[in-house]
This record gives C-alpha cells, sequence and structure tokens, in this order.
C-alpha cells in the first residue's frame, strides 16, 4: 500500500466531516446570498488545509456565485488547474427535511444529503488530495496548483467561463473532481445547447370571438412539438423541453410565450442538423412570431491526441494506488467541455463514487473517498515535473 493511500485512510474521517460540513452550507446557484455564504466556507476550509495561498482572487459572479482562484506554488516544473464549482441545484431550505444521513443502497453504506455526489465530496477531495502530496515530505516534487471554484456550474459557467478558459490556458493540464461514473473518470462530455423559443401572438377575448386572436401558447405547443421530434437518440442527440411560461388568463388568446430547451450533441454534424431544424420550425398561424434563440453553451469533449497522454497520467496514478481505472464518454456537461474546447489536457470524472445527481437519491459511498482522494493526490504528483509527451 503506497504512503499516498495509508495517509488518505488515516485521514478518511476528517475529510468526511469537512464534506459533511460543506453540504451543510447550502449553496442553490440562484441564491446568491447562500453562494457567499458557501464561496468563504470553502475558502477557509482551503486555508486549513493548505495554509495562506500564494495567489487568490475572486471574480464578480454577478447574480450568480463568484469564480475563486486560489494557488500554491510548487516546487517542481509542472502547473496544474483543478476546478470544481460549490453551487448546487437544491434550492435553500432543502437541507430543513432532507439532512445528511446514513443509508445503505445494495449492502452498502452510504450518505445522501443535497449536492454531496455532485460535487461536494469531489471538491473536498481536490482540496484534500495536495494537502496529502504536500505532507508527505520535503523531498516530495509538488506541482504549482490553482484552484478555480465557480459558483454557476450548474446554470452554465456563463460569468466564470471566460476565467476558466483563462485560467487553462496557463497549465500543462487540468483536473476537474466532477463525480466518478461508478469509480471511472470521464474523458467524453457532450456538447451542450440552452435554447428558447420567443413566441408573441394577437390578443384576443377567448370567448366572445375564438378566431380573432392568435395563441401563442398553441403556437409554442407546436413548436414543441416539432423540436422534440429534432431528437435522434441513436445519433447521440437529445431534446428536452425544461421550461415554459406564457399567456396572461384563461380566457385570453396569449399574446406572448416562451419555452427554454436544453439540447445535447455528440459532435459537429449533429450541432448544424439541430440549428438548420431548429430555424425550419415555423407556426402554423401566419399571424404568429417564433424567434429560436440559439445558444450552444459547452464545447463537445472527446477523448484525442491531446487528451492522451493525461489519461495515461491518470491510469497509471490508478495503478499506483491499486485503483484499475477505466473511462468513459457521458451525455452530461461540465467545466471539463471548455477546457478540452480551447485544446488544453483535462481529465473529468476524479471525484466522488456515488450515484443520482440532480436528485432525492443522491448519494456518496464514504468508503471510497480515501482511495480517489490518494489517487488525485498522486496525479497531482506525476505531474509535478509537467506532462509527460509520451
Amino acid at each position: 500500500m503506497s504512503d499516498l493511500v495509508a495517509a488518505a485512510r488515516d485521514a478518511q474521517q476528517d475529510i468526511l466531516v469537512d464534506v459533511i460540513d460543506l453540504v451543510g452550507v447550502e449553496s442553490h446557484s440562484y441564491d446568491r446570498a447562500a453562494l457567499d455564504a458557501c464561496r468563504r466556507h470553502v475558502q477557509t476550509l482551503a486555508v486549513r488545509l493548505l495554509g495562506p495561498p500564494d495567489g487568490e482572487d475572486v471574480l464578480d459572479g454577478g447574480e450568480r456565485g463568484d469564480t475563486v482562484l486560489l494557488t500554491w506554488r510548487g516546487t517542481g516544473a509542472g502547473r496544474v488547474l483543478v476546478v470544481g464549482h460549490y453551487d448546487t441545484v437544491w434550492p435553500t431550505g432543502t437541507l430543513a427535511d432532507w439532512p445528511v444521513r446514513a443509508d445503505v443502497r445494495d449492502g452498502v453504506e452510504v450518505l445522501t444529503g443535497p449536492g454531496i455526489f455532485d460535487m461536494k465530496t469531489g471538491l473536498v477531495q481536490s482540496l484534500w488530495a495536495l494537502k496529502l502530496l504536500r505532507d508527505q515530505g520535503d523531498g516530495v516534487v509538488v506541482p504549482t496548483v490553482t484552484f478555480l471554484l465557480n459558483g454557476d456550474e450548474e446554470v452554465g459557467s456563463l460569468s466564470s467561463r471566460p476565467h476558466i478558459e483563462a485560467a487553462a490556458r496557463q497549465v500543462d493540464a487540468a483536473l476537474v473532481f466532477e463525480p466518478t461514473l461508478d469509480g471511472a473518470v470521464k474523458t467524453g462530455r457532450k456538447g451542450i445547447g440552452l435554447f428558447e423559443f420567443h413566441v408573441t401572438g394577437v390578443e384576443a377575448h377567448a370567448g366572445l370571438d375564438p378566431t380573432a386572436g392568435a395563441s401563442a401558447i398553441h403556437a409554442l405547443a407546436e413548436a414543441i412539438t416539432a423540436a422534440t421530434k429534432v431528437a435522434d437518440l441513436d445519433a447521440g442527440t437529445s431534446v428536452n423541453v425544461g421550461l415554459i411560461s406564457g399567456g396572461t388568463g384563461t380566457n385570453v388568446a396569449a399574446g406572448r410565450a416562451w419555452a427554454r430547451i436544453d439540447i445535447r450533441v455528440s459532435d459537429e454534424a449533429e450541432k448544424a442538423r439541430v440549428d438548420a431544424a431548429f430555424d425550419a420550425i415555423t407556426p402554423s398561424d401566419p399571424r404568429v412570431q417564433l424567434r429560436v434563440d440559439h445558444r450552444w453553451n459547452r464545447p463537445m469533449m472527446a477523448l484525442d491526441t491531446t487528451m492522451r497522454p493525461l489519461l495515461d497520467v491518470v491510469v497509471a496514478a490508478g495503478h499506483d494506488v491499486g485503483l484499475d481505472l477505466d473511462h468513459v464518454s457521458v451525455g452530461g456537461g461540465s467545466d471539463a467541455n471548455f477546457i478540452a474546447g480551447i485544446g488544453v489536457p483535462v481529465i473529468c470524472g476524479l471525484g466522488a463514487v456515488g450515484a443520482g445527481p440532480h436528485s432525492r437519491d443522491e448519494y456518496i459511498v464514504p468508503g471510497r473517498i480515501a482511495d480517489y482522494t490518494a489517487l488525485g493526490a498522486r496525479v497531482l504528483q506525476r505531474l509535478a515535473d509537467g506532462l509527460p509527451t509520451s
């Protein structure tokens, strides 16, 4: 057993306490006050574990959570960016009826709680990974590590994206401590589109003269039906209409309506096909106007020649700590998409083992925390002198 694994297992209970404490600080993506409190909590935790950073910056997130950059200089020439987010999808107050609690799934002890899997455990593991490596002693070479922790990932990383890309351009490699997939790291993610339909109709009394109006809601329903037909699951393309709104009253032909749509694609050809198909959607009533706002939020991430050397490092580090790592491509997006999109080597999914992101079934397996924290530490150690080229 490696020294890092032994140290991680000795520290596992302390790591778990930090995870539970962080989950206890709610941080819904739409609650700025809660996000500020969680960001301060994370900064305090980082300093407690690693000491005062050599570089620190807090970048304003506007209505959403700020982006924090914390850098600790190393003894080696390597430069690594570690990325994580502290916001969650869970509204403030969720902890009141769903506190962190122990459970058993398929005979395995687990912990459930809002945001514990996505991704507060991974965030804590990333900080502890550097601590474990630094604690190995003066003879161990450590890379310079910058942590970028953002509070708007769950809503598209709109304010943090340029900071992520700028930070990634300054390093040899990036590691994202999003959850694993059953213990596998993630080397592929779909591209994500966040489209919107905006429909303008003609308002009129729905009872006095049913033909005088042109309902924006009826037209939106037609557009939604057409949009869902654009999906092609065999080609890796999904379409989900997640939010709709419109109208002013049940007895009024709606003058306005809108919908927000999540689109996932696996390649550029599908991206172009989706764009064309959405632009071709036309209301059947010529009095109605439909505007389609295209916004491709995250580029695709795929295992390529740029990423392969870093994957080799991660797999070798896994062997060093007793893990036979697999890697997978998944439909979800993360901040790793942005890093891959600018050609910087990145591996995602180095965080928690568990399941159920964005659901009330969200949980982690606490018994796997030590091994994957040791993995993170060993990956950093292997990157201490930079990313090997062969």
